[in-house]
């Protein structure tokens, strides 16, 4: 047991924020969606099966919102919109599959 902290230092404001994104429902899987390779909203929809559209839709915008991703438009017919990770994303989606590696290894037979 480690000892109780007795000058603790204040969580920070910036972490107490990435928390609060992080720990909303589906976010995390929506960045591993993203770093797997899903990039229109129908592919997030199939990789994270359950999730409905307009909560898929309110976790890409907080993402965007946060610059994880970046929203792009790409002209066609019809023109589609793709979502990549940005740099901070791409750092933070290492970090989830980090978590799912960790999370994973009592489980391996």
């Amino acid at each position: 047991m480690s000892p109780r902290c007795r000058s603790c230092s204040p969580v920070p404001a910036e972490m107490r924020a990435t928390a609060t994104l992080l720990e909303r429902r589906w976010t995390l899987a929506t960045i591993y969606a993203c770093a797997s390779g899903a990039a229109r909203f129908n592919e997030f929809r199939q990789s994270l099966p359950g999730v409905s559209p307009t909560t898929l839709s309110e976790r890409l915008e907080q993402l965007e919102a946060a610059r994880i991703l970046e929203r792009h438009l790409v002209p066609g017919r019809p023109p589609h919109t793709e979502y990549v990770l940005t740099r901070h994303g791409e750092q933070l989606a290492r970090a989830v599959a980090g978590l799912l590696e960790e999370g994973t290894k009592g489980q391996r037979v």
